[in-house]
């Protein structure tokens, strides 16, 4: 139904952003909740608020999903027909340094979202999830697999946030699609990704940083992929988890290779050891999603790369400023 009225979370995020834009095309009503905060860069984040705000049925609220209060203002303004919870802490190797707030905003802010649902009766959530669940498990990774092991605080978090989400659903008859993304990548990409930082590296003859030998592999989705699993994730399910992947997973060499092939410039690599807290290989089965959304990715690795770098380029002199943190 084209008039429903979607609250989006983390709306100035990459993923946000794009999932708001896909929201907005096909006529719903998007409330987009961003708190803005400065993990990275936040003219990033601003940038693509900026876009957003060109959408007649686009509304923002600066906010936290931390904060019960301001929500529930919300929630009390509006009448709400669905929730999409993509606000959250993201980056495995920063979650050892500050895991406190990683357990606040992926689980207790989840919560917050939850309880209020129930009080406003709203009976939809779509919770952004992530493969890093499935670290140590068997390839290709499905839903089915028992994913009790998380490897960093950030995987446990979501782990919380995706139980927690089961109990709402079974006590209170809320429907949740749970969906799991496996390395999300493309325009205007959070910095402290390695697409961002690859390109940004090679076109400026900086040392590109490479943890391990580049014979790690990732499922790399491309965003509008993302964007669009995560809309159609809005049908009524029950309670499910739904991988959303390009399951087909490609070595970091072979993305640092079509990066440098699309700038015409090649990589000075410097290698660091492999970290402790990185999987080796994500690969995802789609089976659940061709089954239950009608769903696969359209967009291969080298195309969504060459759409990639296209965006830097165009955007490369105020791209220039965007500090990127090792840390994270």
């Amino acid at each position: 139904m084209g008039d429903e009225t979607i609250l989006l979370t983390g709306a100035a995020g990459f993923i946000g952003w794009e999932t708001a834009k896909r929201l907005l095309s096909s006529g719903k009503q998007v409330l987009g909740v961003d708190n803005l905060n400065d993990y990275y860069d936040v003219r990033l984040k601003e940038y693509r608020l900026e876009d957003l705000k060109g959408y007649e049925k686009f509304s923002f609220y600066r906010a936290d999903i931390e904060d019960l209060q301001a929500l529930e203002g919300i929630f009390r303004e509006n009448r709400i027909d669905a929730v999409i919870n993509l606000a959250a802490r993201a980056g495995v190797r920063y979650s050892i340094e500050n895991p406190f707030v990683y357990m606040t905003t992926n689980a207790y802010g989840t919560l917050n979202l939850l309880e209020l649902m129930r009080r406003y009766g709203v009976k939809k959530i779509v919770l952004a999830s992530t493969s890093s669940l499935y670290a140590g498990q068997k390839m290709p990774f499905s839903e089915e697999l028992p994913v009790n092991t998380p490897i960093s605080p950030y995987a446990a978090s979501k782990k919380a946030a995706e139980v927690m989400i089961y109990s709402y659903h079974y006590l209170f008859g809320i429907d949740a699609s749970v969906v799991r993304y496996f390395t999300v990548y493309g325009p205007a990409g959070r910095p402290d990704m390695s697409m961002f930082r690859f390109i940004k590296w090679i076109d400026e003859g900086d040392e590109l940083v490479l943890y391990g030998d580049g014979s790690q592999s990732r499922d790399f989705t491309f965003v509008s992929d993302i964007a669009e699993g995560t809309a159609r994730a809005l049908k009524p399910v029950g309670f499910e988890i739904i991988n959303l992947g390009n399951s087909r997973p490609h070595e970091l060499a072979e993305m640092i290779s079509l990066v440098e092939r699309y700038l015409g410039k090649k990589a000075r690599v410097r290698r660091e050891p492999f970290q402790k807290t990185d999987m080796m290989a994500t690969w995802a089965d789609i089976g659940k999603a061709k089954r239950l959304l009608d769903w696969e990715p359209q967009v291969p690795l080298s195309e969504g790369i060459g759409k990639t770098v296209d965006w830097y380029l165009k955007n490369r002199e105020w791209l220039r400023n965007i500090h990127i943190d090792m840390s994270k």
